[in-house]
């Protein structure tokens, strides 16, 4: 089948491919001239909210073609998308700010090129989580992203016991009571609370889990938030307790995932490590 029956316009002959464009985070000027060349060249841009890229483009003289593709329509758009790569279009893939897939829509459509065998081109820039991570003071050389935080206790408890420092998106609204859970586990992990980084207001807050947990508990920030977390101990990490009572409900009887979910409301443990360890064989 060619273009013109697939109704595109492509360039016959040449390969298509996908260009995966980080954009900025807040201030426009941190987009870089790589990925300005990228939304020029493309034939076609898929982003998640049309207006707030056009707000980019209409900033650097961009005239191009958009096409909305965020999460709700990724299975269908990613399809349309591989087509039009085929056919020898290029599309630039964005996200409303940051590196696309990093917590945001991409994902469907990246594998989708490489199962069509379409080539697919990264060009970095901006990103929060590592912004945050260099300006929270805490280490960098190992660190864990953990995308945005669970609201379960025993969820945010197991991931509050990464051994190396954690970075996550939270809901401003969220903050306290994540910083709470924290706070019940090692009230004196360092925590760097990150809001509106780049922006006009961006704030950086470092402090203890427990001082930082009081302080949003009477206020809760504005604006995106990144938080980073202090890895933890081993010894602030003790399980055991939690286990074995699993293993002894389990063995009286209970069914394990439901033993799970109730030992996990009770200790914090997260309920799919307790699982795991009465499943292992």
């Amino acid at each position: 089948m060619s273009a013109g029956d697939l109704g595109i316009a492509g360039n016959s002959g040449v390969p298509g491919r996908l260009v995966v464009c980080a954009t900025p985070i807040g201030n426009l000027e941190d987009v870089t001239l790589r990925v300005l060349s990228a939304l020029r060249e493309a034939d076609v841009i898929a982003c998640e909210d049309t207006r707030r890229t056009r707000v980019l483009l209409d900033r650097y003289g961009v005239d191009a073609s958009l096409l909305s593709y965020h999460e709700h329509n990724e299975h269908e758009r990613a399809a349309d998308l591989v087509g039009r790569m085929r056919a020898g279009q290029i599309v630039a893939l964005v996200s409303d700010a940051g590196m696309p897939l990093v917590s945001d829509p991409g994902y469907v459509l990246v594998t989708a090129c490489v199962a069509a065998g379409l080539a697919v081109e990264v060009l970095p820039g901006p990103s929060a989580a590592l912004a945050a991570l260099v300006a929270s003071a805490l280490p960098a050389d190992r660190w864990t992203f953990a995308g945005f935080l669970p609201r379960r206790k025993g969820d945010l408890v197991a991931i509050f016991g990464s051994t190396e420092t954690l970075v996550a998106f939270e809901s401003p609204r969220r903050v306290a009571a994540s910083l709470a859970v924290l706070a019940a586990v090692d009230a004196d992990r360092p925590v760097a609370v990150c809001r509106e980084l780049t922006k006009i207001h961006e704030e950086i807050v470092r402090g203890s889990a427990g001082d930082l947990a009081v302080r949003y508990g009477k206020e809760a920030p504005r604006g995106e938030v990144v938080l980073v977390v202090g890895a933890a101990t081993n010894a602030e990490i003790d399980e055991g307790p939690a286990v074995d009572a699993m293993r002894q409900l389990v063995a009286a009887g209970a069914k394990a995932r439901p033993a799970a979910k109730v030992v996990s409301e009770l200790t914090g443990v997260a309920a799919n490590l307790l699982y795991a360890a009465v499943s292992a064989k």
